[in-house]
């Protein structure tokens, strides 16, 4: 079975660190490591690997053991949300794989976890087995220091392991979801309440864009020239419900009713091909061109900062398979 992962990692301000996590991850042969982003005020890396389903999981194991080591929760801070140090791990099915192939795996992957390494994890989104737990924010409440205060409460308890945060790793919400794309947009301003404002206007959970979770930050970039940004940060949980041009457009048209302009937006990882191509025909491009053109025409539309035709996943899959 072919599979997606999307690990998020409570660490990116030490580039030693992420790199030895991302070594471990990638130590078992068969695991593509498509895309590695790390923001140091979120203090969070996503690493966005593929393969056939056995490697990826050998390989999130291994990822697992190597953050236990390098990352102390009680010493942890950043702008995102989490509750450990490996927060997240997603499973996403590609190719003529299914999603309840995914859940399968989900569910097994976070038992083997719990009980090798004494880690609680709580199961999510399609994985999920109470209603109570398909929203990741749901689980996530309190974050970190609040789940280690509540873990043992009715309620609180993970699917899998003891009811106590690990001493150094803190928990992990393991799931099965269909393609997500994580996407931030960056105001042309520094005013981090009018980014929670959009946020909660654009978000479905506030009547905004259906199968869209969102919320504001402020994000430092001093290497690029601007100390501080305002940004909205979005999961697009459906890009055929909702596509990036439309969520571009809506957080454009709220940022305008305040006089602010949207500078740019960045991609967490990597999109669909199809998502990519909706934004260049949203943008006119011509359906018989290149889709390396088509892919520019949709960069340049929405203002994808780092702009490569390999963020599309397909293409960085075949050219990691192609590489020796």
């Amino acid at each position: 079975m072919l599979v997606e992962s999307v690990p998020n990692i409570s660490e990116g301000r030490r580039p030693d660190v992420v790199e030895r996590l991302a070594s471990a991850l990638t130590s078992v042969p068969g695991v593509y490591l498509l895309d590695r982003t790390s923001d140091g005020s979120h203090n969070r890396s996503v690493f966005t690997v593929a393969g056939e389903h056995e490697a990826v999981a050998a390989g999130l194991e291994r990822l697992v053991a190597a953050a236990i080591d390098e990352i102390d929760m009680d010493e942890q801070l950043g702008e995102h949300p989490r509750i450990g140090a490996v927060d997240v791990v997603p499973f996403v099915p590609l190719g003529d794989t299914t999603l309840d192939d995914c859940v399968e795996l989900a569910r097994g992957f976070g038992r083997r976890i719990a009980t090798r390494y004494d880690l609680p994890v709580y199961l999510y989104a399609s994985a999920a087995t109470r209603a109570d737990r398909v929203k990741l924010a749901d689980i996530r409440r309190g974050q970190y220091e609040g789940l280690k205060v509540e873990i043992a409460q009715n309620g609180r308890q993970p699917d899998f392991g003891p009811a106590r945060t690990h001493p150094r790793a803190g928990a992990m919400a393991v799931g099965a979801r269909p393609f997500l794309i994580a996407w931030n947009i960056n105001l042309a301003s520094e005013d981090v309440e009018l980014a929670k404002r959009i946020a909660r206007r654009v978000r479905e959970s506030g009547g905004g864009l259906p199968r869209v979770q969102a919320n504001g930050f402020r994000v430092e970039e001093p290497d690029r020239g601007h100390p501080v940004r305002a940004q909205v940060s979005m999961n697009l949980l459906d890009f055929r419900v909702t596509p990036l041009w439309r969520a571009w457009e809506a957080v454009g048209e709220l940022a305008a009713e305040d006089g602010v302009a949207l500078a740019e937006s960045e991609l967490i990882g990597l999109a669909p091909l199809a998502a990519l191509l909706d934004v260049a025909d949203h943008a006119g491009a011509a359906e018989d061109a290149p889709v390396e053109t088509r892919l520019a025409a949709a960069a340049q539309a929405i203002r994808l900062r780092d702009y490569s035709p390999l963020m599309a996943l397909e293409l960085r899959l075949a050219d990691a398979r192609g590489r020796p």
